[in-house]
């Protein structure tokens, strides 16, 4: 690592794994920013900006954790981690529609999802790419024995192949 904070954009479909992989991954050292913690928020965006932009000028890394699907949400996070010199690594949940309804259904409360919301975001949902800002990116998919396959994609480099979990 070269020193600087880092904000991680994870993006993926409800239900992807990514409030899972963050526990596991990343939770020892991101604070972790998630609109589903405060749902009656008026303006959530405006309230997740600002939890970026504190944690970042207390020099804490960020791991933002909602599902992103696209350029018109994770710009904002990225021009905020750019203003304040950190580096941006995004972490792709490719999509699996019936894997995503299936783990949401056994959700309960306010934890579930309409399915139509699933829906709605697969609509929405595309990879990111080293064009939209990111200095890194991962692939995330379950292992099948509980844990989870994070491989680095090309930014230059060799596509697809196993890393160790990110961290500092």
């Amino acid at each position: 690592m070269d020193g600087r904070t880092e904000v991680a954009i994870l993006v993926g479909l409800q239900a992807s794994g990514k409030t899972t992989f963050y526990r596991r991954r990343l939770a020892g050292t991101h604070e972790h920013v998630s609109k589903d913690t405060f749902p009656n928020a008026r303006r959530p965006g405006a309230r997740q900006a600002r939890m970026i932009t504190e944690a970042l000028a207390r020099g804490r890394d960020v791991a933002v954790d909602n599902t992103n699907p696209s350029p018109l949400e994770w710009r904002p996070i990225v021009e905020a981690a750019r203003d304040h010199g950190a580096r941006v690594v995004g972490y792709w949940f490719p999509a699996d529609p019936a894997g995503s309804l299936e783990r949401n259904a056994r959700r309960e409360g306010r934890a579930r999802v309409p399915d139509v919301g699933v829906y709605a975001t697969l609509g929405r949902l595309c990879r990111p790419g080293p064009e939209d800002g990111f200095d890194a990116l991962y692939t995330v998919r379950f292992d099948g024995a509980g844990g989870f396959d994070v491989r680095r994609d090309a930014l230059g480099d060799a596509a697809d192949r196993p890393v160790p979990p990110p961290g500092r």
